[in-house]
This record gives C-alpha cells, sequence and structure tokens, in this order.
C-alpha cells in the first residue's frame, strides 16, 4: 500500500482542501504549548513572611522604616535577615520565611536585638509580596514552608500525565483512527481547562490536571501523525516542523497572558479559551487516507478522496490507484452494498520489537527522544538563573526555538534526517562539555554556549517527531510516535532531578546531558534515511528499510494481510 502516496501527486501535496485541515489541527498545538507550560505562573512563589498575629503599626528592615509589608518588599530578599513588626498590642515580632520570633522585654524598637526570644512556627499564616504575583495557588493554600513539597510537585505530575496520555492515546488512535481522538482530546482538553480554575483545593487541583496532561499529550502525538498523512513528501518537512512552532508560540502566549492577568484562575481560564476555535470545526476533520486504506475501508477512502479532488479542483483518483497490485477487498458484499469488514491482526506495543532490526531502530529512536527531552529541560530550567524580568524570559524561551526549527527544516530537506539529527545532538553534547571548561566569571561565553546548546537539542528534538513518523508504518505509527513520546516525557521528569545534581558539582547536570547527546548522536548514524521516501504502510516495508542505503528491499513476502484480502475479493471487482 505504498502507492498511497500517488493522492499527493495527484490531488496535491499541500493545497487548498489540506492547508485548511492543517491549519485548523495545528491552531490546537498552540493550546497544547499553553497547558504544558501554564504551570510556571500557577505555582509562582513570590516573596513571602510568616503573617503577625495581630495588626502591623511599623516595620524595620535594616535601617529602612515603614509602615507596612509592601513598603519593605522591593528590599527583602530570603537569606538576608529577619523583618522585624510592631503590631497594635506593642508586641515585637521577629518575621522569617518559615518561623517567627516574639521578643521578650524588648526596651525599644530596634532592629537588633540580643534579648530572650520565643520562637514559633507560622501557625499557617504568611504575607505575601502581591507586586508580581497577585494571587497563585501557593498564595491561595499556602503551599510553602512544609507544604513547600505540594507545589514543586505540580509539574512532575503533569508531567507524569503526560507520558501516559501519550503512550494511551498513540494506541488508541491507531485502533480507532486519529480523527475520533482529536475531537475528544479537544473536548477534555477543554473541560479540564476551565475545571482548573474552580479547583477548591490542591489535590482536585492536581487531579483534574494529571487529567488535563493525558489529552493534552494525546492530542499534540495524533496531530503529528495527522498532518504528516495528509500532506505529501516535498512539504512534509515543513508542515511536521511548523507544529513544533504551534507550541513555541504557545510559549509565549504563557508569558504575555500572565503579564496580563495575576490571578491564577482568572488566567487559566482565559488561556483554556484557547481551545474554543478548533471545537467549532474539529467535528468536519476527515479521517487520513492512509488509516482508511489500512483498515480496508475503501469505501470511506474513496469518498475523501473525491471530496479532496473536488475541493483542490482537480480530477478525481480512485482507491485501486493507490493499492498495491494484487491486493484489494469488496467494497460491497454482493451488492448489497454493506461493507465488509477484514479481519485485522490486533497490533500492541512489542511489535515495535518484532525483529532484530526492528528492535535497534525503536531503541535508538527512544534513546533521541529521551536524550532531547532532558537536554531541552536542562538547558531550559538552567536559563532561569540569567536573571532578568521573568515573563520576558519565558516569552524569549518560546521565541528562541523558532529560528531552530526554521534552520531545521532546511537541513533535513538537504542534508537528510539521520545526518542532520545526529549533528545536532553531536554539537549539543559537544557544548555540554565546553561549558564545562569555561571559566564562571566570564557570563557572557556561558550564556552563549547555553543558547547555543539549547538551540541545538531544539534542533534534534523537532526533527524526532517527523522522523518517527517516516521510520514506522501506518498501522503501528501512532503507537511509535506515542510511545517515543512517553520516553520524551520521562525525559521531562528527570531533568528537574538532573538539576539538582548541580549541588553535588555545578556542572554535573551539563556533564549528564553531553556524554548522552554525544552517544545517542553517533547511534542515530545507524538509523536509515526516510529523505524522499514514500510512508509505509506494513511492518514488512519497515523492516526492509536498510541503514546502509536507506531504500527498502524490492523483494519481500506478500503481507497475510493482502492475501486475505484477496480471497475474499468478488470476481471481476475492482478497488
Amino acid at each position: 500500500m505504498k502507492y498511497v502516496e500517488r493522492v499527493f501527486e495527484r490531488l496535491g501535496h499541500f493545497r487548498r482542501f489540506q492547508a485548511c485541515l492543517y491549519f485548523a489541527a495545528v491552531f490546537q498545538a498552540v493550546a497544547c504549548g499553553i497547558h504544558y507550560l501554564s504551570s510556571v505562573f500557577l505555582v509562582a512563589t513570590p516573596k513571602f513572611l510568616c503573617g503577625a498575629p495581630d495588626n502591623i503599626t511599623e516595620v524595620l528592615y535594616g535601617n529602612r522604616s515603614a509602615s507596612s509589608l509592601d513598603d519593605v518588599w522591593p528590599h527583602w530578599a530570603p537569606g538576608n535577615g529577619p523583618v522585624v513588626v510592631r503590631t497594635a498590642g506593642g508586641d515585637h515580632w521577629e518575621l522569617s520565611q518559615c518561623r517567627r520570633a516574639l521578643r521578650i522585654n524588648g526596651s525599644g524598637f530596634e532592629y537588633h536585638f540580643n534579648g530572650s526570644k520565643t520562637v514559633q512556627a507560622c501557625g499557617g499564616r504568611f504575607s505575601y509580596d502581591s507586586s508580581e504575583v497577585q494571587q497563585s495557588i501557593v498564595t491561595d493554600w499556602d503551599l510553602v514552608c512544609e507544604k513547600e513539597w505540594m507545589a514543586k510537585l505540580c509539574q512532575p505530575t503533569f508531567m507524569l500525565g503526560v507520558l501516559i496520555g501519550a503512550l494511551v492515546f498513540g494506541d488508541i488512535a491507531d485502533r480507532f483512527g486519529r480523527r475520533p481522538i482529536l475531537m475528544l482530546t479537544s473536548l477534555c482538553q477543554f473541560c479540564f481547562g476551565i475545571g482548573v480554575a474552580f479547583t477548591g483545593n490542591y489535590y482536585s487541583f492536581s487531579a483534574i490536571r494529571f487529567l488535563l496532561a493525558m489529552v493534552s499529550s494525546g492530542y499534540l502525538v495524533v496531530v503529528f501523525v495527522y498532518v504528516t498523512e495528509f500532506t505529501g513528501i516535498k512539504v512534509r518537512t515543513w508542515t511536521s516542523m511548523h507544529v513544533h512552532a504551534a507550541f513555541a508560540v504557545g510559549v509565549m502566549v504563557v508569558a504575555l497572558v500572565g503579564y496580563l492577568v495575576r490571578v491564577w484562575w482568572l488566567y487559566q481560564v482565559v488561556l483554556s479559551l484557547s481551545t474554543l476555535p478548533f471545537l467549532l470545526v474539529c467535528w468536519k476533520l476527515p479521517e487520513t487516507p492512509f488509516y482508511l486504506l489500512a483498515k480496508a475501508r475503501y469505501r470511506e477512502a474513496q469518498d475523501l478522496l473525491d471530496l479532496m479532488a473536488r475541493f483542490n479542483g482537480v480530477a478525481r483518483v480512485s482507491v485501486s490507484d493507490l493499492v498495491e497490485p494484487g491486493t484489494g477487498a469488496a467494497l460491497v458484499d454482493g451488492g448489497s452494498g454493506a461493507t465488509r469488514e477484514t479481519p485485522e491482526h490486533k497490533l500492541s506495543i512489542l511489535d515495535l520489537f518484532c525483529s532484530w532490526r526492528m528492535t535497534v531502530r525503536t531503541l535508538t529512536v527512544w534513546a533521541v527522544w529521551f536524550t532531547g527531552s532532558l537536554g531541552y529541560y536542562v538547558f531550559s530550567l538552567g536559563s532561569i538563573n540569567l536573571g532578568g524580568n521573568q515573563y520576558v524570559n519565558l516569552f524569549l524561551a518560546g521565541a528562541v526555538e523558532l529560528p531552530s526549527y526554521m534552520v531545521a527544516c532546511f537541513a533535513i530537506d538537504r542534508l537528510g534526517r539521520r545526518k542532520t539529527s545526529a549533528s545536532a545532538l553531536l554539537l549539543g553534547g559537544l557544548v555540554c562539555m565546553l561549558i564545562i571548561v569555561v571559566p564562571t566569571a566570564v557570563d557572557a561565553l556561558a550564556i552563549f554556549l547555553s543558547m547555543t546548546g539549547k538551540f541545538a537539542v531544539a534542533i534534534a528534538f523537532g526533527i524526532i517527531y517527523l522522523y518517527s513518523c517516516e521510520l514506522y508504518p501506518t498501522v503501528i505509527r501512532s503507537l511509535a510516535v506515542g510511545s517515543g513520546s512517553m520516553m520524551c516525557r520521562i525525559g521531562s521528569v528527570v531533568a528537574p532531578f538532573c538539576v539538582y545534581l548541580s549541588d553535588i558539582w555545578i556542572y554535573l547536570p551539563q556533564l549528564i546531558v553531553g556524554v548522552l547527546a554525544f552517544t545517542v548522536g553517533l547511534l542515530t548514524l545507524l538509523l536509515p534515511e526516510t529523505l524522499g521516501k514514500p510512508l509505509m504502510s506494513t511492518l514488512q516495508e519497515a523492516e526492509a528499510l536498510t541503514s546502509s542505503t536507506g531504500r527498502q528491499q524490492t523483494q519481500r513476502k506478500e503481507p497475510e494481510e493482502s492475501r486475505e484480502l484477496k480471497a475474499t475479493m468478488p470476481s471481476g471487482l475492482k478497488v
């Protein structure tokens, strides 16, 4: 069924019909980028101190005197001493982040005090700096001090949902189709996104965000497959890579909305509204021709091809022109008009390891997914230390990805997927090693190398989506991308812990990422090249794709499914 690629030669690689579907589907990828990064401001922790047990009448910090804490926040920093306050009852308190001390028999209201103190816990009362963060789940539910771990667990919990969703929905899409999964995940994304805004406690917040992560991941996995199966070879590189660009735009939207809306639940509602436009049109999306032909749903495939031809203003294409010679199945049974169902082999993740060649390929692809994600988030989390405005930093973190995808688009169509991906990983590994030897005093050079490393890793990270789609056949394509995305999310969950290793040695995270990137870059050179090759439909075609030439072997054993189709095909009927 490799001949299905002929549909793009006859109907156009990216004409009006495909363009409408593409921009509608990719628009929703912006919403996925939004929800992936929204926790940056949902769980933002502003400056905070223990709350005083009574109304504050006077405040001291160093040699500064004020009437309220709001006047002191711009000058106070954690670890630089307590804030001394006088309450309406005349008591003097020293306020720190997770404790407070009552001065006993203090003679005067002074900052320095050498007398006796009674140290107490905060008692669930805290004061927060509202100049940057007016309201977040941290300020609403006091997720600080002994509850700080709850705030830090929000993003790993979300990523765990992303991991599970990538595997679950990738498998479901291969069994039931791309279209129903796109519709289901989008509807659930809107409902869960709004639901998060109206949760009343931390546990319901985390539970609904976990479900939101699953459906967001499911959409992102399936949409890559969807746009790949609707576009021809000539434009498949650009269409696949620009899904990443839409995700990066979502990151920039988070920064913009976070700057304009400082109340977390309202911020969440505004972000969730980004799904509404897609919900209005998603019911019009058709199933992909690749999936319909792979499942022997020839009548529906012919109707879709006729629709594409009319919409694009070209001649009609027959299904018989897209099916491999000698392969076919009845459109109707005995002229009754009933569609004939063909028994199909149920595929699972084990089919990714159906032979030694497929096993090596899958493990290498998984390693690229894991390393790309790990490196991406290690570089991203490390960029927080650059300082400056947090909203501008996040906006630039999204914007810096756009040129990397542009470079990747040009490179993979000229150098090929394998060489570009391997070169990007090798460059990322080399940059990590250079960061280790750069003197810490040379900030400008360290920042430049860090951005170069993120640029390189983003290229490899972007390519692997398209590369995975092309390395696997239609029958397990969504499963392959879904399992790869699962490895990607494992990398994103591990990344924060990798960053924590800097407490042992400041350059240990870069060393880990550098060694992994360089090693996986070399392994990537063993993968087959897929540039200019038609998408495969069967496992036999995938196994025949060799790493030495990137060409499929000409002689293959005829798939069992083809023999079954011929056995059920009525005499004289072509499909």
